[in-house]
């Protein structure tokens, strides 16, 4: 794994012929969840694509929570509202919130994918993006504003954001294939609101697969599972 500056934000590179990024694989980026380090979602280089030459990309994202250590925020969250949610029970809606730094993260985010190309050479078609929580929201909201060919989109453990705005940019991206993963108990972002998510990309056009499982806000093995067999049967052949 190397470390390289693409746009304004600090990324990890693993995966491909030299496990540094190499080669000329799909390239899979990343966006960690909130709370999370910047090296929190790499591992996951070890577990995707086997015998696929996948390579990987893991940004940091911007905001600093100095309070927590190392973790990090795309935007932040207001903790004292959320905290009030969970022991209420009640249910997060966020498809009406466009969440304060969204933009700017979304504008960080494509600088570096412009970065990859321009600096590692690769091209848009050959980037699945994609991510976790907080992270697979924006990185919807990129693909969905961003006019840039991509290959794939992996959704895990996200829901609907700026719900007015999304829907309309969806039919955009027809046939994009996507791969999108719920826990049936999530405490913080509600499986029905997932679930909306995934039917309102399907009934724009895109190829959504669809995972949920019996579980939390996490990433589990199951999940995966259907993960390598999307990532690979992405890859183009071996040549």
């Amino acid at each position: 794994m190397k470390q390289r500056t693409l746009g304004k934000l600090r990324v990890r590179l693993a995966g491909g012929d030299d496990g540094h990024g190499g080669g000329d694989g799909l390239m899979v980026v990343l966006l960690h969840g909130f709370g999370a380090p910047g090296t929190d979602l790499v591992p996951l280089s070890l577990e995707l694509g086997a015998g696929a030459q996948l390579r990987f990309a893991f940004p940091e994202a911007p905001l600093a929570l100095d309070a927590l250590g190392d973790a990090r925020a795309w935007w932040m969250v207001d903790l004292v509202e959320l905290q009030a949610a969970l022991a209420a029970g009640r249910e997060r809606d966020l498809s009406a919130t466009v969440p304060e730094g969204l933009e700017l993260s979304r504008s960080a985010v494509i600088a570096m994918l412009d970065d990859l190309e321009t600096q590692l050479g690769v091209r848009s078609e050959q980037v699945v993006l994609g991510g976790f929580s907080q992270g697979a929201m924006l990185a919807c909201d990129v693909a969905l504003r961003d006019a840039r060919p991509l290959r794939g989109l992996l959704l895990m453990s996200t829901t609907m954001l700026a719900q007015c705005q999304w829907e309309p940019l969806m039919p955009s991206r027809a046939g994009l294939p996507v791969l999108q993963s719920h826990g049936r108990f999530d405490p913080l972002l509600p499986f029905s609101i997932a679930k909306r998510l995934r039917d309102a990309l399907s009934e724009a056009g895109l190829a959504v697969r669809w995972t949920p499982f019996d579980g939390g806000h996490e990433i589990p093995r199951s999940v995966l599972a259907a993960a390598d067999r999307y990532l690979s049967a992405l890859a183009p052949p071996d040549r």
